[in-house]
């Protein structure tokens, strides 16, 4: 049943003039990233969240940087400075190869923003950060609508503590503490406007393919906007996902794995 599902995922592949890449938190696992599934997760990352009983949803919170700024720059200040340090995986290379064949080429579709998809070779123009990005920065306020890059903070953390232990980053406008441009929970300050542009470029992208393939790459249903949007864009969806590759058979296909392995596999059969 697996080589029948590979083999029409490389008959998708071989046809398809535009590849549209959905990625979840699942596509960076195999690049040695965490993937927080739950708060037992969070906490085994950063056992300080845990001593200070702060759960996902209270640190990934603009609250946070109201309330204690130090603790949620130790928190992402961290993650910056793991996601510059992380290389794609080889999955990532083998994605970017295909595309290559496609005549439109390919555009992705992202909840992650931890900007791999740069990293591995991917045009900003040809990718949709959904929920936003890491390496930009927004005022905590908003005292204006500036986006600015993050390129020039290097964030100074005690991990012990989770706790940023140099100067906060800080709106040039008005001097108030700035924020990564991400959207968080219960989030009315995310200013979306880099994300909007992102997504009328995909609308612009999608319209010039004639036969679309989606790949769908460890979108959970935890948070099921990339699942979502893939099934939006089917029928022909390849669905890779270690714990949920469940799919309607009339919108695409599932496959069950980590998203190297099964992406390696399909790569085999499409040389072969």
């Amino acid at each position: 049943m697996l080589e029948v599902r590979v083999q029409q995922a490389v008959a998708w592949l071989r046809d398809a003039d535009g590849l549209l890449v959905t990625a979840g938190a699942g596509m960076g696992v195999d690049s040695g990233l965490p993937d927080f599934r739950s708060n037992a997760d969070l906490w085994c990352a950063y056992p300080a969240l845990a001593d200070a009983k702060r759960d996902f949803q209270s640190i990934v919170n603009p609250r946070a940087f109201e309330d204690e700024p130090e603790l949620a720059w130790g928190f992402y200040g961290h993650r910056l400075q793991l996601y510059r340090e992380t290389e794609p995986h080889p999955g990532s290379a083998i994605l970017k190869r295909w595309s290559e064949r496609a005549e439109r080429g390919a555009f992705v579709f992202t909840s992650n923003v931890d900007g791999q998809f740069q990293r591995a070779g991917f045009t900003e123009d040809r990718i949709e950060e959904h929920h936003g990005s890491i390496h930009y920065l927004q005022c905590t306020e908003p005292c204006s609508s500036h986006i600015k890059s993050a390129a020039d903070f290097v964030p100074q953390v005690d991990e012990r503590v989770c706790r940023h232990t140099g100067p906060l980053p800080r709106c040039k406008h008005c001097g108030a503490v700035s924020r990564p441009n991400i959207l968080m929970f219960w989030d009315s300050a995310w200013l979306s406007s880099r994300a909007d542009a992102q997504a009328a470029r995909r609308v612009l992208w999608l319209a010039s393919v004639k036969r679309l393939i989606v790949l769908e790459v460890g979108a959970g249903t935890a948070l099921p906007t990339v699942r979502r949007f893939s099934e939006r864009h089917g029928p022909r969806v390849i669905r890779i996902n270690a714990r949920e590759p469940l799919i309607d058979h009339a919108i695409g296909i599932g496959l069950e794995g980590r998203a190297l392995d099964v992406l390696t596999l399909i790569d085999a059969a499409l040389g072969a």
